[in-house]
């Protein structure tokens, strides 16, 4: 079975290490905040001027003014700072985020990215991912492995406008996690129940198979 919006929060989380300046972009990685393990000292950053990001609000927490760069409401933690926008995009354009996590249309295995416009659809504009892509070393893309019709988003080259170029190395879908080298996806963990021949009839770049390809844990 493929993984839920929160179980792909939960793997990404997996990818946190203590120290961390994490960047969360809208939609799944904005999920990750619920899932910073216990004990780890991880800041997280919203583009839109908050770094300190804690899980979603509940019924009585939920404040209208502190909210993250998707509208969304949210939490603060100990030792948050609240700033502009012009000093949070000097913090990602500077280097000074250790690890992004985007979402994404489309990813290549030149490692290039399509995330901010589908031509003909309207969009309310390309947000901060092109700083972000261009900024940050360490980027994990998230997304669904293929669209509604079943067609790839894995694919040997991007269809869609790009955000930005051989900049990713690191997607976790909902059916598996790969990573990006020599022009080619290598694919590193399978979804639970999911079998690698599912995951190889949907991806249409080139894909390399292990022997053995454990399962994602939690």
């Amino acid at each position: 079975m493929s993984l839920s919006r929160e179980q792909l929060a939960m793997r990404v989380a997996r990818e946190l290490q203590d120290g961390f300046y994490v960047n969360l972009g809208i939609g799944i990685p904005t999920l990750v905040a619920n899932y910073v393990p216990k004990g780890m000292d991880v800041m997280l950053q919203s583009e839109n001027g908050l770094l300190g990001m804690g899980p979603f609000p509940t019924e009585a927490e939920v404040d209208a003014d502190m909210i993250n760069a998707g509208k969304q409401t949210v939490t603060t933690i100990p030792g948050s700072s609240i700033f502009s926008s012009a000093e949070s995009f000097a913090m990602i354009r500077g280097g000074h985020v250790d690890l992004t996590v985007l979402g994404a249309f489309e990813v290549d295995v030149m490692g290039n990215i399509a995330s901010y416009m589908i031509p003909g659809k309207l969009i309310k504009g390309m947000g901060g991912a092109m700083d972000l892509v261009a900024g940050a070393d360490n980027i994990i893309v998230t997304m669904t492995h293929a669209s509604k019709n079943g067609e790839s988003k894995l694919l040997p080259q991007c269809t869609l406008p790009l955000t930005g170029a051989g900049c990713i190395n690191k997607v976790v879908t909902d059916l598996a996690y790969v990573e990006i080298a020599d022009g080619k996806f290598w694919l590193k963990e399978r979804a639970p129940g999911v079998s690698v021949d599912e995951i190889v009839k949907l991806t249409a770049g080139e894909l390399v198979v292990p022997e053995v390809v454990p399962e994602m844990e939690f």
